[in-house]
């Protein structure tokens, strides 16, 4: 019994000796603790505090809204269409895309488009946009041309190797 007290005393001993001494929280980081916890179970949005010589102005972060296209599937009349090969032969000259995603013919949905039909390009000028992935990919032309023809509308999910204008070239 002697010895299984003299452990539990060593062990206490030990116990106490990793213990660290609890850091003395600052009064300032005490009231700005409790300023934040005033927030949260309030739900505010921000709170503005001027005391004593501190002033501090807490913002709560907002998730930012980013709207995604989903593509929602073939439709029954959409399954009996024919395919975009037609599309491409029925053209004699097309620009394709280069890979998959959705193609948008402005920078912004309320931007003009990059081109129009009947507009003429020189080689390397933007002509549209495929956003794959989170990324805007830049679709230029490889050489100058006129668009004769816009095949696919603005918003719409694209294949790699789908006709996107139809053009003549220059």
């Amino acid at each position: 019994m002697k010895k299984t007290a003299i452990k539990k005393a060593a062990l206490a001993k030990k116990a106490q000796a990793v213990k660290k001494p609890a850091a003395k929280e600052s009064p300032i980081l005490k009231e700005v603790k409790q300023l934040y916890a005033f927030m949260q179970d309030n739900n505010i949005d921000t709170l503005e505090y001027d005391q004593k010589g501190l002033y501090l102005r807490l913002v709560k972060a907002k998730p930012a809204i980013v709207p995604v296209p989903v593509n929602i599937g073939a439709t029954a009349a959409s399954a009996g269409a024919p395919a975009a090969a037609p599309v491409q032969e029925q053209y004699k000259e097309v620009i394709k895309s280069s890979l998959m995603g959705i193609f948008f013919r402005g920078s912004t949905p309320s931007a003009p488009p990059f081109v129009k039909e009947g507009a003429r390009v020189e080689k390397g000028d933007v002509i549209c946009l495929i956003e794959a992935m989170k990324v805007f990919n830049e679709i230029r032309a490889d050489f100058p041309c006129v668009i004769k023809k816009v095949l696919v509308e603005n918003g719409k999910p694209v294949k790699q190797g789908d006709a996107l204008f139809a053009i003549e070239r220059v």
